[in-house]
């Protein structure tokens, strides 16, 4: 891929993504497989005037080698020095970009049991840090290819190959064109014009059906609203915290959820993956969960806390989107979930109240808001998808028909 290209990608995310402010500090996550790009984006930082940039890089087989050696209470273990590091990034509030490359498979044959319990442990710890820094920072997750997601994504062609064609397939699906920032600039206010006219129905549920099985009806918090695209902070900065991003979401009613869901495409969580599921709701909450593939481990993620096996987010994408109409299966949660309406087990979203920035986060929990450890995207979406909203004044509007836009 040309530099001139990526380097329009990595300036996309650090100016329209996280949107980088004078001497801010800058947490970049990434995997071993794309450095250059990576320099690319340390660069654009610095260009941004960034204070300093700090790159943590990780790397799947040392993981399930550790997780193979030490015990549970080392692996849940919060040291000191880890708890100033958390304060740190409470005070200094640092803009953090995620550049997701992971292996579909990587962490296959893992202990998913023992990886749950050291969270567990560790989760209370680490909680009031998340807390303290809820909706105040800028956040960005992209993507770059590693070679085992390339050849995933395409094993008929060679690891060069893959590689290249996973690329374009990113930049394309990222709207990296002539002009990626004036793209997003188009596509956020496009977003922004869907949410506007789903709000303006004051939805009280929505009932999603398909010819696959799917009978559901998901409650919606009074107070909540549906948000798409960028985002702004607390700190009264504007992000895009998705690149890609096609959905309008919204955070339902903790405890409200009747019926069953199956899922349309494979999930990947924490390097394995999870396929042909369904999941049934009684009282908001998963009273049963199957799968074809990956059974055990959807019962672990849906029992890591009270509230893993509650609905946090309920996200509308059609079917008509560029990540869908590639044809591509991703393996990547980051790009199926915007190719296709999904569902997210778990913690919701407290910026999806109205005005939330004059509550509380217990406030927000109060209205209806989930809170959990872990906030997990499966996908719902099929050609067959039917969703109608069911509106405080009695009316029912339908608002998905076959897959799309029903407006």
């Amino acid at each position: 891929m040309k530099k001139t290209v990526l380097r329009e990608y990595a300036r996309l995310i650090v100016r329209c993504g996280v949107n980088v402010q004078k001497g801010q500090e800058v947490l970049i996550y990434a995997g071993l497989d794309q450095p250059e790009f990576v320099q690319l984006v340390v660069e654009e930082a610095y260009k941004a005037k960034a204070k300093k940039v700090i790159v943590e890089w990780h790397y799947a087989p040392l993981e399930k080698i550790h997780v193979r050696n030490q015990s549970v209470t080392t692996m849940g273990a919060v040291e000191a020095w880890e708890k100033e590091r958390q304060q740190h990034y409470c005070d200094v509030l640092p803009a953090r970009i995620h550049l997701v490359s992971d292996d579909p498979d990587g962490k296959k044959g893992m202990n998913m049991e023992k990886v749950a319990k050291a969270r567990k442990m560790s989760y209370p710890i680490l909680k009031p840090y998340s807390d303290a820094i809820n909706g105040k920072q800028q956040w960005c997750i992209a993507a770059v290819p590693g070679v085992a997601w390339a050849k995933k994504v395409f094993p008929g062609l060679s690891k060069n190959q893959a590689v290249e064609k996973l690329w374009e397939a990113i930049l394309t699906t990222s709207r990296v064109n002539e002009d990626p920032i004036k793209a997003w600039e188009q596509h956020n206010a496009d977003l922004a014009e869907r949410c506007e006219y789903l709000n303006i129905l004051e939805i009280e549920s929505l009932h999603y059906t398909a010819d696959n099985g799917t009978d559901l009806t998901v409650g919606m918090i009074p107070q909540a609203h549906f948000c798409g695209g960028g985002e702004t902070s607390l700190q009264g900065i504007f992000f895009n915290p998705n690149i890609p991003s096609e959905e309008c979401f919204i955070s339902p009613m903790r405890g409200k959820a009747e019926g069953i869901v199956y899922s349309t495409k494979p999930l990947s969580y924490q390097g394995q993956l999870i396929d042909g599921f369904s999941l049934r709701f009684e009282n908001g909450k998963v009273v049963e969960a199957k799968a074809q593939q990956g059974e055990e481990l959807l019962n672990t993620m849906i029992s890591m806390d009270e509230g893993a096996a509650y609905l946090g987010e309920c996200a509308l994408v059609p079917q008509k989107s560029p990540i869908a109409e590639s044809g591509i299966l991703f393996y990547n949660t980051l790009f199926d979930e915007n190719a296709s309406c999904h569902l997210a087990m778990g913690r919701g979203y407290t910026d999806t109240i109205r005005d939330y920035q004059n509550y509380t986060l217990e406030e927000c929990r109060e209205m209806g808001i989930n809170d959990s450890m872990i906030h997990v995207d499966f996908m719902i979406g099929c050609d067959s998808m039917r969703i109608d909203a069911i509106c405080t004044d009695g009316s029912v509007v339908r608002i998905f028909e076959k897959g799309n836009w029903a407006f």
